[in-house]
């Protein structure tokens, strides 16, 4: 069974640092990245990174945060410097599996709230 496990969420104050980790297990993927959703918002790409570490980042992120995988443990990292409140959303860890056919998995989610 396919699970995606979030860990690293929390309280940050703005300007600070902080990074999420996602572990996959029961599978190989073909990409894997970060979503997040706001209070009243969609959800909406943060970053992707396919397994030869080919990034994309969504503007708002840009210059701010880093996404890294490390094949060997099927774990994603997103590294969130400078964060500001607009950055407090709920982020969902998600990965492409290509075979058979394509399927898309999400973690649980895990907060993160950007606040003196």
């Amino acid at each position: 069974q396919v699970q995606l496990v979030e860990s690293g969420g929390g309280l940050v104050q703005p300007g600070g640092s902080l990074r999420l980790s996602c572990a996959g297990s029961g599978s190989t993927f073909s990409a894997m990245g970060w979503y997040r959703q706001p209070p009243g918002k969609h959800r909406g790409l943060v970053a992707t990174i396919d397994s030869g570490g080919s990034p994309t980042y969504h503007d708002s992120v840009k210059g701010r945060f880093t996404i890294s995988i490390d094949n060997a443990k099927n774990t994603v990292y997103l590294q969130m410097n400078n964060v500001t409140p607009e950055d407090t959303a709920v982020y969902y860890c998600h990965a492409v599996r290509n075979f058979p056919r394509r399927f898309d998995y999400w973690g649980q989610g895990t907060q993160v709230t950007v606040s003196s």
